[in-house]
């Protein structure tokens, strides 16, 4: 295979690892509620926990039945326009769209970013998870003038609401770049990314998971510009950083294997890239099922290396 087939295949393995925004915590309060429906809403609550906790385990097809019961829980409680309905279908859509089932997962954000705008205005920090999402999704399906709009106006609010060395910020900068990389703007994505990374290390400390999507994107970045000995130590960190937080099995690891895999082969070294290939093709079908779109990319790296 090409190495400009295999770089096109690694965009989508990145794009599909970017942190969309995280499950949404929910700002607003729920409303006033009888001791029956204030247990709906505490069940909703309890349920939203294992979603994340399922989430951050990498288990999404586990978490769906789990969100899904959370959000009718809290529909039959608040009603369809409440802003925590907005936050279970925000949840329910970022699961789906990790699982690469993005015609579930776009009439969810859409309807979650119209809850939103209404309750809350146009300029609060959950309207850009939505739009950050939304971006995300259509970035994935190649929609990319639909998606650029969307991600810069997540930036612009993030960055009045927030500040300009939030977390939440350096998510909104990823996404930008990695749009801006995945077309080839090489030098207006490497700016927004190395920004990204330092705000994520002070903001959260050396060893914080979105530290390493920091680094991986970078890396990813510098690879698909062929400065490999630039990437290379960038995904060695974040490798390291991923396995200690997040255990051996996480999708996001299997991300890291496959980029540092790839420099490898396109260095020739092709007994140090297959046992990386194959371990993150082992991760990703038991973490995600046999056909996510991660488990095709995975598949078709390791197909190429064989190919060499």
């Amino acid at each position: 295979m090409k190495a400009g087939t295999m770089i096109q295949q690694l965009s989508i393995l990145t794009l599909l690892t970017v942190l969309v925004g995280g499950m949404q915590s929910g700002h607003a309060q729920p409303r006033s509620s009888t001791p029956t429906s204030q247990a709906v809403l505490d069940e909703a609550s309890r349920l939203n926990k294992q979603v994340e906790k399922l989430s951050s385990e990498g288990k999404f097809g586990e978490a769906v039945p789990v969100a899904e019961r959370a959000l009718a829980l809290r529909e039959k409680a608040l009603g369809l326009m409440h802003p925590n309905v907005a936050e279970s279908l925000h949840n329910l859509a970022e699961l789906y769209q990790d699982q690469g089932a993005y015609s579930k997962a776009e009439p969810l954000y859409v309807r979650a970013l119209d809850i939103w705008q209404k309750a809350l205005g146009p300029m609060h920090p959950d309207v850009a998870s939505s739009l950050n999402g939304l971006a995300v999704l259509y970035q994935a399906q190649g929609a990319y003038p639909k998606a650029e709009p969307l991600l810069v106006r997540a930036l612009d609010i993030n960055e009045k609401a927030m500040g300009p060395m939030h977390p939440d910020v350096a998510r909104n900068l990823n996404n930008l770049a990695g749009l801006y990389r995945v077309q080839g703007m090489y030098p207006r994505a490497e700016p927004l990314l190395v920004r990204a990374l330092n705000i994520n290390e002070k903001a959260l400390g050396p060893m914080h998971p979105d530290v390493a999507r920091s680094l991986n994107s970078l890396a990813v970045l510098y690879l698909e510009g062929g400065a490999y000995g630039k990437a290379e130590p960038l995904l060695v960190r974040a490798l390291d950083i991923w396995q200690k937080a997040l255990g051996s099995m996480h999708p996001d690891i299997a991300s890291g294997l496959n980029s540092l895999g790839l420099i490898y082969q396109y260095q020739g070294a092709y007994s140090k890239a297959e046992p990386l290939l194959v371990r993150a093709l082992d991760i990703n079908e038991k973490a995600l099922g046999p056909a996510h779109p991660l488990v095709a990319t995975s598949l078709n790296n390791l197909a190429s290396l064989y190919q060499e």
